[in-house]
């Protein structure tokens, strides 16, 4: 799964800070170049996290269910976002989770004045970077290892989303090493991995056919899959590079 792995020249190591938060199930990565960012994002996450759990309690079908989800037009922002994320990818409301939670917490870092923020969740980022930011590929046992993608900077909020069968908790009915979508959706990012890493066999031919979850499906810029000693690419990706993947930085929730 990826995680933020190095920042501009602009920017020296010592002025941005890099905190690890667990509430709970959720475990993130928060980098910031100010702690009143940092506190912004523990707040956000709290609040929205209190709101998922809230509506789960009115109705736990949301959190098993592996399909597509209707819900109230008055539910929490946080629900709405899943449940949109998922029904676009035909799948159910929680495969956008961690995405969601990732997004609307830089959002309240911006809010807070945040112009360089990045929030992973369990290898699902979200990001804006007023300098360039590498994140890196994190692909469990592939041979595949010390790659990056470089994020140009931007003022508005991308998303770098993974999923793997072979790495983490979360359920993938796939065999993928690393199975990352691009999208300035972070929700849909995150939905989008899992139906692409769902869709990951094993070998080359596996990794070609993948892409097919994908297609025709507004929003999504680009893919990356790993499976084994395989790499494949989809739409537009970003720059790759090498990278010294710092492993204490990667979170796993």
């Amino acid at each position: 799964m990826p995680g933020p792995t190095g920042e501009s020249a602009k920017k020296t190591a010592s002025t941005l800070i890099k905190e690890h938060f667990q509430l709970k199930e959720t475990i993130v990565t928060i980098a910031a170049d100010d702690q009143a960012h940092i506190e912004a994002a523990k707040e956000a996450i709290r609040i929205h996290r209190a709101a998922l759990e809230t509506y789960i309690l009115s109705d736990p079908f949301f959190q098993l269910t592996l399909e597509p989800y209707e819900c109230p037009e008055n539910s929490p922002e946080v629900v709405r976002r899943m449940v949109k994320a998922g029904n676009t990818m035909g799948i159910g409301p929680m495969s956008a989770v961690a995405g969601t939670i990732s997004a609307l917490t830089v959002e309240a870092m911006v809010e807070a004045g945040a112009k360089y923020a990045i929030v992973d969740n369990g290898g699902d980022i979200a990001l804006i970077n007023d300098r360039p930011a590498v994140v890196g590929i994190y692909a469990g046992q592939s041979p595949i290892k010390n790659l990056g993608l470089v994020f140009e900077p931007r003022d508005s909020i991308t998303g770098v989303c993974t999923s793997a069968g072979t790495v983490g908790p979360s359920i993938s009915f796939g065999m993928a090493d690393a199975a990352s979508v691009f999208s300035d959706d972070v929700s849909l990012a995150d939905a989008a991995a899992t139906a692409l890493g769902n869709e990951v066999g094993i070998g080359k031919g596996s990794v070609e056919a993948s892409f097919k979850a994908l297609k025709g499906i507004p929003g999504i810029k680009g893919a990356l899959v790993i499976q084994g000693e395989y790499i494949g690419m989809w739409g537009q990706v970003p720059k790759i590079t090498r990278a010294d993947v710092k492993y204490e930085y990667i979170t796993k929730a």
